[in-house]
Order: structure tokens, then C-alpha cells, then sequence
């Protein structure tokens, strides 16, 4: 069973295996490019590819009989380790782009020994990579993957029509999203209004990310998975809803910046150790300043969506999909 676009979308099985067989087939193309690792592109859209795969399923599964061996779990395990290779590659990438070039060049050549041990650690990810093509737990969720998308197999709720469960489905995501505790970090309640501070210091901020950053980087994974959901549904919903995505990407991506940040300084700590500081100050100075600075990009968005209009507003798209448009493509279908 294959679903054209080009049909109106009418129940949830069908647009369950719409989504999945979207995602499945943009992430397996990439594999053969990925195996031959002579470009950074294909491993980074497979990777993406392979979380789109992993929120759809997740999303419809308990709608779905699906094979043993395509689960979340496998998928994810299958993200992590394509994942940890391409850390690795958006690493040397900031660090030869963003950083190097403005630096002294005793600097600079003191970081040869940072991409000396990327190199080394690369080798060891890209052989995990070319062994999970070759597990067997791989090539059975592909095999089954793709004999379920040619005869699909559902539970009794995916003949549910679509628009009847769409708010139910995006709303418990949208609600975890805006109660996040991330949105507080950097923030104070005062006579019951939630007051953003706008004036630390760059110590201040360096103080906070310490101890706070893993909250911030789990919003980021939050807003990603908002993100992905509600991509499964947009030409259910209206151009507000689009909108609403814009903006979660946007959070998504800040936050994945002061993350990639927060791991590249982590990261050449322990390599360099003390030595990051008296050898590689310029650098150190570098960083830091460039997290301050996306943190200031950052809050115009967390005190955007700290407001009681926005997070309404959120929620009050999800539970508007253009009902209308889709009972016409019904009748006409």
C-alpha cells in the first residue's frame, strides 16, 4: 500500500505510513554515500533523516503493527551512532571555520594537536558506523521496514480520521515544550510575573551555564521534538502553524549553537587540561564570548515564549487544523 500526495490524507494509519515512508526512504538513500565517508553531507542528512524516521514512529506506533525490530529503540541507537560521528565532524568544523582563523598562530599551531586526536577519535566512530550497517539488527529493521510499507498492518484506532485526533496527538507535546524548566534559567518570579534578567555579566552567564547547561541542552532536545511533530502534520494546518514551527526552530537552533559551544570547550579541556588557559587563552577568550553573545540572541525568544499570549497561542493552533479544507478534500477526494 503506497500513499500518493496527491490523495487527501484521511485517516491516521494513512498518515502514519505517509510519514514513515517519507522518512524511511530520504534516510536509506544516503546510506551508500555514508559507507564510502567521502563527504560530511550525506552522514548529516541520514542522521537527521534517521530522527525524522524515529519521532514518526514513536508518534504511531501503539496506532501501528509494526515489525519486531523497527522501534524507537533501535532507531535511536541507530541516530546515536551516526550521531556520534557527525559531533564529531561539526567539532572540526567550527573549530577550523569559527575559531582558528582569529587566533594567534602559535595558537594555532598548538591546536594541531587537538585535530591530530579528532582525527584519531573519527577513525574509531566510523568503524561503530560500518559495523551497525553490517549487524544484523540493522538489515532486519530494513528488510521489515520496507515489507511493512508494502502491506501495512494497523490497529484498530488508525481508521480514526485524522483530523479527529490531531489536537490530541500534538497538544501533550506543545504542553511539555512550554513547561519546560529550561525557559527558566536566567529568570526570576516577582509579584507573580516571570521577570527575564538582561544584564549579566559575562561571568555571571559562565556561572550559570556550569551548572544549568544540560537543562538548557534538554529543551533544545524538547523543541526538537516539537519540531518534528509537528512537521508530520502541516498541510493539516494553516500558515499560523507554520509560523509557530519557524519559531521552534529558531529556539532549537540558538540553543543547539550555545550547546555546541558548551562541548567544543569541554572538549579541547580535556585534551589541553590546564594548558587551555595558558596556552590557548586567545581561544578560550574566543568561546566565551561567543556564548555570550548567543545568549543574548537567545532571550528575546525565551521572553517571547515565557508570555502567557504565546504559549495560548501555541496551543490554540494545534487545536485549530483547517477542518474545513480537509472535509472538502473528503467530498472531492
Amino acid at each position: 500500500m503506497k500513499i500518493s500526495s496527491e490523495i487527501s490524507i484521511k485517516t491516521l494509519g494513512e498518515t502514519a505510513h505517509q510519514a514513515i515512508e517519507k522518512h524511511f526512504t530520504k534516510t536509506i538513500k544516503w546510506e551508500k554515500a555514508v559507507k564510502k565517508d567521502e563527504d560530511p553531507e550525506p552522514l548529516h542528512q541520514m542522521r537527521v533523516g534517521m530522527r525524522r524516521l524515529r519521532t514518526a514512529v514513536s508518534k504511531f506506533e501503539k496506532y501501528l503493527d509494526l515489525p519486531k525490530s523497527v522501534t524507537d529503540k533501535n532507531i535511536g541507537k541507530f541516530a546515536r551512532t551516526l550521531g556520534s560521528l557527525r559531533d564529531l565532524d561539526i567539532l572540526k568544523e567550527s573549530l577550523e571555520k569559527n575559531y582558528k582563523p582569529h587566533v594567534l598562530e602559535k595558537e594555532q599551531k598548538y591546536l594541531e594537536t587537538a585535530f591530530t586526536e579528532l582525527d584519531k577519535e573519527r577513525e574509531i566512530a566510523v568503524d561503530h558506523v560500518q559495523k551497525i550497517f553490517k549487524d544484523q539488527v540493522y538489515k532486519s529493521f530494513k528488510n521489515e521496514c520496507e515489507n511493512w510499507l508494502k502491506n501495512p498492518r494497523y490497529q484498530t484506532f488508525s481508521s480514526v480520521p485524522i483530523h479527529y485526533v490531531l489536537s490530541d496527538l500534538l497538544s501533550p507535546e506543545v504542553s511539555q515544550f512550554c513547561l519546560h524548566p529550561g525557559w527558566l534559567i536566567g529568570a526570576k518570579i516577582a509579584k507573580s510575573e516571570i521577570v527575564v534578567q538582561t544584564k549579566w555579566t559575562p561571568s555571571q552567564l559562565e556561572k550559570h551555564l556550569k551548572t544549568e547547561s544540560e537543562t538548557l541542552h534538554n529543551l533544545r532536545k524538547q523543541a526538537k521534538r516539537l519540531r518534528y511533530q509537528m512537521e508530520l502534520f502541516t498541510e493539516l494546518y494553516s500558515e499560523s502553524f507554520t509560523a509557530h514551527i519557524h519559531d521552534v526552530k529558531n529556539i532549537q537552533e540558538i540553543l543547539g549553537m550555545i550547546q555546541d559551544n558548551i562541548v567544543l570547550h569541554g572538549w579541547l579541556n580535556n585534551i589541553f587540561k590546564s594548558e587551555l588557559e595558558t596556552e590557548l587563552s586567545g581561544l578560550t577568550t574566543l568561546l566565551a564570548a561567543n556564548r555570550y553573545q548567543l545568549w543574548q540572541e537567545w532571550q528575546p525568544l525565551q521572553q517571547r515564549y515565557l508570555q502567557a499570549d504565546t504559549k495560548y497561542n501555541l496551543h490554540l493552533v494545534v487545536l485549530q487544523p483547517t477542518l474545513e479544507d480537509i472535509k472538502q478534500e473528503e467530498r472531492h477526494g
